[in-house]
Formats: structure tokens, C-alpha cells, sequence
């Protein structure tokens, strides 16, 4: 089969064949791979920065947001079979640790993530998964379509999830970056929240987007876009601020424009935020980081997605044009979410 591997770190994956993955346990499930998506992420691994934290073998495919269809199942899976169309919940784990039964997947001491981890991903042809990360779609649903909700859907919703007892009608959300996250989490806030949303982004384009989406103000962050959202909030700032940026100093702005008593989600990442003690103290802000979201997450999200009410806005790639891909969200062409059909 055909897979997107990385051989070496600071260059271009490479388009390589592969052999197909093949079932290793009772719970496995490979998949027919419809979609995946392109995650900024992948520009990390790329750039080598989760190396030392995941530590995964060169050559080895990425891609962490897949959706497709069941090839083949081990004995002891119920939960799915062949031909089901899926979408695949990135880091599978195990039910069993205190963490899984908690509810936190994403603490589960025994799982593995495809794509980042040592485990191939879903830019390919096939992936091997488990039932556990799999929630069933309804048939007609196009894996194309929902691929980029598995991580980055499930990003911006665990994120507004957790913020909801925060953003009761007449409170303000803040969203800082309105690309392939943030145009999510906009739609989500719209969902499931009362509050009034209002977008920061550099890219008029964006803005465009997240008016028709949900926003209720955008401000164009062109140096001014802190006293801006401050005067739109009556000098005080957003009750929540979701940074789905988070570098180049936008992680500062944030915090800036964060209301006192007020909560900043970190969602984006790559740059580094420093704020004075006393401003936490003073202030009373509190800044809360957020990592994917849980089997239940996605679950919960996509019963929005199948009832219109979220909706990802893609641009399709063939497999063989993957690096097309990577450069194109690397150089901001990509409006929402880029995604790899093999």
C-alpha cells in the first residue's frame, strides 16, 4: 500500500509502499482509510518536536485524524464490523487503568497514538486500530468529510466542553485563530453555548468564514486586536479566551485578553507564554491547557456533525499529493482543514 512516512526529521515525508498492516490481537480492527487529515501537527513531527517525548522508530507513517471503513476485525470485537463506516477516536485505549474509567482517555496510562507514537498512522491506504477507537458513522456518511473532526473536531469541542459552565448567556468568548481548529470551535460554541462569540484572526478570509458561521463580532488581529476586543467587552476582556494559536506571541495577547476571573484555554502550541505573578493573584485568571478530547468527546460531537450543526470546511488532496498538503498549511493557504484521500 501506499503510506506518508517520515525518515528523517527537517525534511519532506517521503511516499513510499508499504505492506498492508495485519490484525496483532483480539480487539484490533484495520481500517479502510476514506479520509485523513492534515493537522499542524504534522509539521511538528515533522520539525522533529515530539521526538524526545514519543521517541517513535524512523521510517514510520503519520496522520493521526482518520475515518474509513472496517477491513478486517479481531475475534474479540463486537462493537463494529466489516464494512461499518468509522471514524477513529486518535489515541486508543485501554478501559482499564484509573484513568480510562474515569473517563480521561487521553490519561490512559497503556494507550498508543497512530501517527505520533511508535505506531503507524492513517495517511495510507489501511491503518490498524482498535475497537476501542472506533464510533460507528451512519452508512452514507463520507469518511472524507468527518476525518479532521477525529483530532481537531475533538480539540476545539473538549475544549468549549469543559467551558460551558463559563458561558452562560451574556458572558463573551473570545477565539483567537479561526483556522482548522477554530472555525470548529466557533461552530461548537454557536451549538452548545448562549454566549456571544466573537473571532480574532490576521486573515480576512477567516474572518469571512467565521461570521458565517457563528461569530458575532471579528476583529482583525493587525496589532490592534487587544484594545479592540477589550473595547467590544467594556474594558474587560472575554469571560473565556480560547487561543487556538499559541505562538508568535499570540499566547500573550491572550492573556491580555482574558477577563479577570476569567479562563484562558490553551489549545494552539509552539510558543511560550509568561505572565507575572501577580496578574494570577490580582487577576484571579486562570489558564487551563487542553489536549484532544475523549472517546465521549467525539462521540457527543459527532451527533452534531450528522445534524448539520458542525460542519468542517476541507480541501481534498490525493494521497500522492501529501507534501502539496504540508506545504500548503505550512504556508496558510489551507482554509479549515486539508485532507489526504487515498
Amino acid at each position: 500500500m501506499k503510506a506518508v512516512r517520515v525518515h528523517e526529521y527537517h525534511s519532506d515525508p517521503k511516499i513510499d509502499d508499504i505492506p498492508e498492516p495485519e490484525l496483532q490481537g483480539p480487539l484490533d480492527v484495520i481500517v479502510k482509510i476514506g479520509g485523513a487529515g492534515v493537522c499542524r501537527t504534522d509539521l511538528h513531527i515533522v520539525n522533529g518536536d515530539w521526538a524526545e517525548a514519543m521517541n517513535p522508530d524512523l521510517p514510520y507513517v503519520i496522520g493521526h485524524e482518520n475515518a474509513g471503513w472496517v477491513h478486517a476485525v479481531g475475534d474479540g470485537v463486537t462493537n463494529v464490523q466489516v464494512g461499518d463506516t468509522v471514524i477513529l477516536h486518535p489515541q486508543p485505549s485501554c478501559g482499564l487503568c484509573l484513568a480510562c474509567r474515569a473517563g480521561k482517555d487521553m490519561q490512559c496510562e497503556n494507550a498508543f497514538f497512530p501517527g505520533l507514537s511508535n505506531n503507524d498512522g492513517g495517511m495510507a491506504e489501511y491503518l490498524r486500530t482498535t475497537a476501542r477507537a472506533c464510533v460507528k458513522l451512519d452508512p452514507n456518511t463520507n469518511p472524507a468529510d468527518v476525518a479532521a473532526l477525529a483530532d481537531a473536531g475533538i480539540t476545539a469541542y473538549h475544549a468549549v466542553r469543559k467551558a460551558v459552565p463559563a458561558l452562560h448567556p451574556g458572558t463573551t468568548a473570545v477565539v483567537q485563530g479561526a483556522g482548522g481548529l477554530g472555525h470548529i470551535g466557533i461552530q461548537t460554541l454557536a451549538a452548545i453555548t448562549g454566549t456571544r462569540i466573537v473571532v480574532v484572526d490576521r486573515n480576512p478570509d477567516a474572518l469571512a468564514l467565521a461570521k458565517q458561521i457563528g461569530a458575532d463580532e471579528t476583529v482583525e488581529a493587525n496589532g490592534t486586536h487587544v484594545d479592540a476586543v477589550l473595547d467590544l467587552t467594556n474594558g474587560k476582556g472575554g469571560d473565556v479566551v480560547f487561543d487556538f494559536v499559541a505562538e508568535q506571541g499570540a499566547e500573550n495577547d491572550a492573556w491580555k485578553m482574558t477577563a479577570p476571573a476569567g479562563y484562558m484555554y490553551v489549545i494552539g502550541y509552539g510558543g511560550q507564554f509568561t505572565a507575572p505573578t501577580l496578574d494570577f493573584v490580582a487577576g484571579e485568571k486562570n489558564v487551563i491547557g487542553n489536549i484532544v478530547g475523549t472517546y465521549n468527546d467525539l462521540a457527543e460531537l459527532m451527533v452534531l456533525a450528522q445534524a448539520g450543526k458542525v460542519t468542517l470546511h476541507t480541501k481534498q488532496y490525493p494521497l500522492d499529493a501529501a507534501l502539496d498538503a504540508l506545504h500548503d498549511l505550512d504556508a496558510g493557504r489551507v482554509r479549515g482543514r486539508a485532507i489526504l484521500v487515498p
